[in-house]
């Protein structure tokens, strides 16, 4: 079931997107339907080889490679998909951080972990075996 929203949440991101910039144009909602689940087949298997393939570089540009390379799998989704033109590179560029944005607002709400900013901490039950039992006596001593 949260895959189901997660790839309706992608398909309303690039809707958005296609509405919100010139460079990309969508032709109807199954073509946005079929783009993003190509966009998220891309995006699980090709994206982490292109990742590791690009780490020096992306390393040396402070991660900023990584925008090229979504903005590839964009046009590479524009290719394939019939239906969904993405016009250039630099709209496939702003179109990707759009598309990540729209679609992180999107699915903030499906995390396993219900407290994402607060880390709780387990009490740990002393163990019984090496523990020393200190008392302060009345003359100010430890027995």
């Amino acid at each position: 079931m949260r895959l189901l929203f997660k790839w309706i949440a992608l398909t309303a991101s690039i809707l958005t997107v296609s509405y919100l910039l010139d460079g990309i144009h969508v032709n109807s909602f199954w073509s946005a339907f079929f783009a993003a689940a190509a966009l998220g087949i891309l995006n699980a298997v090709v994206r982490p080889v292109l990742l590791l393939l690009t780490l020096p570089i992306n390393f040396l540009t402070l991660g900023i490679f990584t925008f090229v390379i979504n903005a590839l799998l964009l046009l590479l989704v524009s290719a394939i998909v019939p239906g969904f033109n993405v016009d250039g590179f630099w709209a496939a560029v702003i179109g990707a951080i759009l598309i990540s944005i729209i679609n992180a607002i999107l699915t903030w709400g499906l995390s396993d972990r219900k407290n994402f900013f607060f880390v709780r901490r387990r009490a740990v039950p002393p163990a019984d075996d090496d523990t020393i039992d200190l008392k302060k006596n009345g003359r100010g001593r430890w027995e």
